[in-house]
């Protein structure tokens, strides 16, 4: 079934600027998105999703209220939704495997169908900007013509991506969005920005450095973030890499040098010794080869839980 934009099916191939200019209300949401100011996402409530990470779950949850994701550059963040339940998913694409990621995404929604009264789907898509390798175009193309192969009506709502999400500053291009926030319970979706970023944040930058799929990390039955137990090939070079200068590191390891926050190397060099220091993480990292739990204290941090019976 199609990609629907107000009941009205949605023609691809075209670009995300001719798309809203066949379809204002979707300029007009972009625009608004566009016109907010960022803002500041407490651990209180938060589940932050990295980069190839998917998080799902609904208004139900007494841990979770808010998912949210930033550092997108030429990756585009995804929200799906079903109205009836008000089941929601977050997820960071990074164009790897986008039909492979869309169909986690549906199958992530649809496991909470079974209390569904009425309703239907809806993807807000952010992110991305007009950068010169035309990664951005690519993925908004991708993900648009997977999300149009579905064999469930989706309901396009918001699409501030690519051309739409772009300004210009002394003739180069950057991301007017780099991060956004779902509100589960409400479904306001707004610009924001993350201090917190949970429990193991190299271990999960690193499996996605190292090539990792998109994941799913999130178990909304036991409202625990679940955190491998995953491996990894020893990333190639690693010692040269971590010898680069800065400027070395972001032109090669970046796939918008000139649009990265000031964080990005550090982060890359941070990940880089996590990888080294951590060639074969299944027999170092997971004890018993078990997943590492974590579950959200009533101030808001996550504490780890004992490792699960299988």
């Amino acid at each position: 079934m199609p990609l629907l934009v107000e009941g009205q099916r949605v023609r691809l191939p075209q670009s995300a600027g001719e798309l809203v200019r066949a379809h204002p209300c979707l300029e007009e949401r972009a625009r608004l998105l566009r016109g907010q100011s960022v803002q500041p996402v407490g651990p209180q409530g938060l589940l932050y999703v990295q980069q190839r990470e998917l998080a799902v779950t609904s208004p139900k949850d007494g841990s979770i209220s808010i998912l949210g994701s930033d550092d997108a550059t030429t990756c585009h963040i995804v929200v799906l939704r079903h109205t009836g339940n008000g089941a929601t998913c977050l997820t960071h694409c990074d164009g790897t495997d986008t039909k492979a990621e869309v169909s986690l995404i549906m199958n992530s929604i649809k496991s909470f169908s079974n209390d569904v009264h009425g309703g239907r789907l809806e993807v807000h898509l952010v992110g991305g900007f007009s950068d010169e390798r035309q990664l951005s175009q690519k993925l908004t193309h991708q993900l648009l013509s997977e999300f149009d192969r579905q064999e469930d009506d989706i309901h396009l709502v918001t699409l501030c991506v690519t051309e739409l999400n772009d300004r210009e500053e002394n003739e180069n291009h950057f991301p007017v969005i780099s991060g956004i926030a779902v509100n589960i319970k409400t479904a306001e979706i707004y610009r924001a920005s993350f201090q917190d970023r949970g429990p193991e944040e190299l271990l999960r930058a690193a499996r996605a450095l190292a090539g990792g799929p998109m994941i799913s990390i999130y178990d909304a039955e036991t409202e625990q973030l679940r955190i491998g137990p995953y491996s990894w090939m020893p990333f190639p070079h690693v010692d040269f890499w971590l010898q680069q200068d800065d400027k070395e590191i972001l032109e090669n390891l970046s796939t918008s040098p000139l649009a990265e926050p000031p964080h990005f190397v550090e982060h890359i060099r941070s990940t880089l010794m996590f990888l080294k220091k951590y060639p074969s993480p299944m027999s170092t990292l997971f004890p018993g080869n078990k997943a590492l739990l974590y579950k959200k204290t009533q101030a808001g941090l996550w504490e780890k839980t004992s490792f699960p019976e299988s």
